[in-house]
């Protein structure tokens, strides 16, 4: 198989009414790099990365230095192009936008090989372990970037009675843009909003040093939740592995790291519980399946991080349905030892709209995309509608 074209596509949805706050940043809008490979026998393959950022410098890694690479190359298998990309950028790339453009170019090509195959992507990468994934719906941000009791509290247990409404049975909730005693007040809300029984989960996006996020980690073990996503910067290794230490709250991070190399170092500092790549960040579907394999050695989850459109959330689909049960159990437990799939519900047209057949959510999973490559179509005008030139 050898790629005839490269095109890449920055796409930007405005939300208007809709913006929301994490403890990091504003989000005016939704944003994403695709990248679509084309083969010399017509084939098509999509693949999506740069979801954090902005996605021009991902768009530029690909079109100015990794692209003609790609194109001079005989063959392209996934595995192959990877280390070929790998090995050229190494010396400036390690980290950030360079690896964001492999991995676009990572999932393309599974993709890809999947249609040349007449086969799902989860199938080329080993097989499936289950046929649809359990969902947590991810919300619970902010409105505004100051806390108004009488204003907020109200909105967010609507907010979060709305999600049981739904059928989910796990929300995972934005901590860390405001003091602990106020984000208290939002965990304790949410929880009598929701009762006992339904799985929380708390992301602070790295707002806190370690103290603090101890403080934090106090609260969310009263409040019985059952993650605790990246509490302190991804830097601060010594901080995530006091935390693991003194909490019993699983701690999880792992979306701001990159490659098998930076999972390795931040395994082996016993930094996490719960490993997080996301795929459209990490080194793509080809990494995941490394980086799972260090955590499975360590006996640690692996649970993907998922952030970005259509695309990205079909290939977590199929990473998550490849992952084994860890450690094993006859009966599989949902987050406990089974993977789960992040289901972002904030406002965003990038996922709903870009798909022809949307993956949708019922009772209370995801079913992962049947059909071959990753299983869904792009709408070419949805598109041309956010493509930004």
């Amino acid at each position: 198989m050898k790629i005839g074209r490269v095109d890449t596509f920055v796409l930007k949805a405005p939300l208007g009414a809709d913006r929301f706050y994490s403890s990091q940043a504003e989000f005016p809008e939704r944003n994403s790099l695709l990248v679509r490979l084309t083969s010399s026998d017509g084939l098509v393959g999509w693949g999506e990365g740069g979801q954090y950022g902005p996605p021009e410098p991902v768009r530029s890694a690909i079109d100015d230095v990794l692209a003609p690479l790609l194109l001079s190359m005989p063959t392209a298998g996934p595995s192959v192009v990877w280390d070929a990309l790998y090995a050229r950028t190494r010396d400036f790339g390690q980290k950030g936008t360079y690896i964001e453009a492999i991995s676009a170019i990572d999932v393309a090509l599974w993709d890809l090989l999947g249609q040349s195959l007449g086969a799902p992507v989860s199938t080329l990468m080993g097989g499936r372990f289950r046929e649809r994934v359990k969902a947590y719906g991810t919300g619970g941000y902010y409105t505004h970037p100051e806390f108004d009791a009488e204003r907020d509290l109200g909105r967010l247990a609507e907010l979060a009675a709305g999600y049981a409404a739904d059928g989910f049975g796990m929300l995972k909730m934005k901590i860390g843009l405001l003091p602990v005693r106020d984000d208290a007040r939002r965990i304790r809300t949410v929880r009598e909003t929701l009762g006992d029984d339904f799985g929380l989960l708390a992301d602070a996006n790295h707002a806190y040093n370690s103290s603090t996020a101890l403080a934090m980690g106090r609260v969310l073990e009263d409040a019985g939740f059952l993650m605790f996503e990246e509490p302190v910067p991804p830097e601060d290794r010594e901080g995530y592995a006091r935390l693991r230490t003194a909490l019993d709250v699983p701690i999880a991070g792992g979306e701001a790291e990159f490659t098998r190399y930076g999972f390795r170092d931040f395994i082996e500092a016993g930094c996490v519980d719960i490993v997080q790549p996301d795929i459209g960040v990490c080194g793509g579907l080809s990494e995941l399946q490394r980086i799972a394999t260090l955590a499975s050695a360590h006996n640690l989850r692996t649970v993907p991080h998922v952030w970005g459109s259509g695309i990205a959330l079909s290939a977590a689909l199929h990473g998550c349905s490849t992952l084994p049960l860890t450690p094993f159990a006859y009966v599989p437990i949902p987050l406990q030892n089974e993977p789960v799939i992040e289901f972002d519900r904030t406002p965003n047209p990038l996922r709903d709209d870009l798909l022809v057949q949307p993956l949708t959510f019922a009772d209370g999973y995801v079913d992962v995309p049947a059909g071959p490559g990753l299983g869904v179509e792009v709408d070419l005008d949805v598109v041309d509608r956010y493509r930004v030139a």
